[in-house]
């Protein structure tokens, strides 16, 4: 009874192989379809395989920092996650020597943006507007200056392109014009829209000083200096802007440029007033509720709050321009909105004329944070791709020999069996190229030649899962059960072979993606991607494949195509036993 029972499990467990092959085409199916809905049906490759960038930056001491080992490996991670921050993915960044950094930018992604971020030290200030005038050259004053300060107003001053006015209220007014709205601790950039001039103009009042937080510009003059040197600026000359906030710093008075709705602008600053290191966090968003479009969120750590607070509601007492509130970064004004009352909560929102891009730029570069040292970029160097592309034919035809060796020994040793095994090769060889175009798209997974390499040595660990459920069913052939029962019992014991030797190889993959770097984690993501796809090939497609065609007569009566052909498995057909007779049956006779 109880072999007999054993025996109905054993049938039992073919189960219904029918519906695992439906799941695998609907995999199948739906991956294929996503990369002709996302478009990308192609892998996208690395730099080594398509070109791209190479940019080299010297490091230089920057606010008492000095070049050193670990300075430049904290300013390496950092320009790492602001790279992959962009979507970049198989961007190297390593250093060379004990002053350059070198980053390598595939081909396919935004190197140009890149460029402008990697190397910038993101020293951030919120600044007091003293005057914003246009970006081009002043014309020579008729009258010079007679003293060490000018009026707050400087010669050669433009219509001012001050932005639109929030209003913090308790509650949001929904009736609020949209350069008015009353958003509570918000702070609103309408850089494109110039507010309503006030009917009069009276002297601006001096700020007071809060009593607690940070020290607003208390001097709103303008030393001849600085105002000479913004009448001969050029905010439309890239290396004129360069010049002229290189030597910037937090405690002067200073001179910036920014774009206000496309155009640039020159403006003078007072001292910082809060520093860019007291924001905790940053991020872009689509704002829906106040139809800002494109916002940049921040929030200020403790100390930061408290001086916000206090520096908003002490800039709000002032008249124009005063009352602006410059967002510096590296001498490039971001927004200058006014304030028209204290913002309070430790949270702000700069929102205004921001793309989807722009505003993700802005978050990325806050929320990763100043780099300890400042960089210049010493070269740009565009890498071909020709030397890859060689070596990417080299190794698909090694690939290419190696698969048809695999294909010629499984014909030659498995016969018939060896459509199975084919069969499921193809699966999985479309299964890796639509997961690496779809993950291109997704993670910015780039193929690299290491990575053609993880998929190579891949052929030979699917191979070996097939071999292992084969010589499997042989051996119960060989102990004389027929082709179903075989399968069946061959397949738990293969089962657990195969989880054990696909675990290593995945646990060795992950292993040396985490403690590796550059594109030695392009070989091991592909390993470890291929080998959890020949699990779920083996298990979805191969078994049960292998239990339907078991019923049909070629494999299951053992033609000697079949590849379980008893006498060449070495199975000897069980010899008719001669019947013997009793005594007394041969005396009757």
């Amino acid at each position: 009874m109880a072999a007999a029972k054993k025996g109905r499990r054993s049938s039992g467990s073919q189960g219904y192989p029918g519906r695992a092959l439906a799941v695998i085409l609907i995999a199948l199916v739906a991956l294929t379809g996503g990369i002709f809905i996302s478009g990308q049906k192609t892998p996208r490759l690395g730099i080594d395989l398509a070109g791209g960038v190479s940019i080299t930056l010297q490091a230089k001491a920057n606010q008492g920092n000095a070049v050193n080992k670990a300075n430049m490996n904290t300013a390496v991670d950092i320009i790492n996650r602001r790279v992959n921050g962009l979507g970049v993915s198989e961007a190297e960044v390593q250093t060379q020597g004990s002053k350059n950094i070198i980053v390598n930018i595939p081909k396919g992604t935004n190197a140009d943006q890149a460029e402008k971020q990697v190397g910038t030290t993101a020293q951030l200030y919120f600044r007091q507007v003293l005057a914003e005038v246009d970006g081009k050259p002043a014309k020579p004053a008729a009258t010079p200056t007679p003293s060490g300060t000018t009026t707050p107003k400087p010669t050669g001053s433009a219509t001012p392109k001050s932005t639109a006015t929030p209003k913090s209220t308790a509650t949001p007014s929904k009736s609020a014009t949209p350069q008015g709205r009353a958003v509570t601790d918000a702070l609103k950039s309408s850089t494109g829209k110039a507010p309503t001039p006030s009917p009069t103009a009276p002297t601006p009042a001096a700020p007071t000083t809060p009593a607690t937080g940070g020290t607003p510009t208390a001097d709103t003059s303008i030393p001849a200096a600085l105002q000479a040197k913004a009448d001969k600026l050029d905010c439309t000359n890239a290396n004129q802007r360069a010049e002229a906030v290189a030597n910037n710093k937090a405690n002067e008075k200073v001179v910036a440029c920014g774009q206000v709705n496309g155009a640039w602008a020159k403006y003078l600053l007072g001292p910082s007033l809060i520093d860019g290191k007291r924001v905790s966090s940053a991020n872009a968003a689509f704002d829906t509720q106040q139809g800002n479009g494109w916002v940049v969120n921040l929030s200020f750590d403790s100390a930061g709050a408290k001086q916000f607070t206090s520096v908003t509601g002490n800039l709000a007492s002032q008249q124009t321009p005063y009352n602006q509130f410059a967002i510096d970064l590296d001498g490039d004004v971001q927004s200058a909105p006014r304030v028209s009352s204290a913002l309070t909560g430790g949270s702000a929102q700069i929102s205004g004329s921001f793309t989807q891009q722009s505003a993700e730029d802005l978050a990325n570069v806050l929320k990763y944070g100043s780099l300890p040292l400042a960089f210049d970029i010493q070269d740009k160097t565009t890498v071909s791709a020709a030397l890859g592309g060689e070596q990417l034919r080299g190794g698909l035809i090694a690939g290419a020999v190696g698969l048809a060796l695999v294909v010629l020994y499984l014909v030659a040793y498995y016969r018939g069996l060896s459509l199975v095994a084919l069969a499921s090769l193809m699966v999985s060889a479309v299964l890796t190229y639509t997961l690496m175009c779809l993950l291109g798209s997704a993670i910015g997974f780039a193929l690299n030649l290491p990575a053609v390499c993880g998929a190579i040595v891949a052929i030979g660990i699917t191979a070996d899962s097939f071999i292992v459920f084969f010589e499997r069913i042989r051996d119960e052939l060989r102990e004389g059960r027929s082709l179903q029962p075989a399968v069946a019992r061959g397949w738990p014991r293969a089962r657990r072979t195969i989880l054990v030797s696909d675990f290593v190889s995945f646990l060795a993959a992950a292993v040396l993606f985490v403690v590796s770097v550059g594109k030695v984690q392009g070989f091991a993501f592909t390993l470890g991607l291929t080998t959890l796809l020949d699990v779920a090939v083996v298990f979805l497609f191969t078994k049960p494949l292998m239990t339907i065609l078991a019923r049909r007569p070629f494999f299951a009566q053992g033609h000697k195509w079949s590849g379980l052909n008893p006498e060449s498995l070495g199975v000897r057909r069980a010899p008719l036993r001669s019947v013997r007779r009793k005594p007394s049956e041969t005396k009757e006779a």
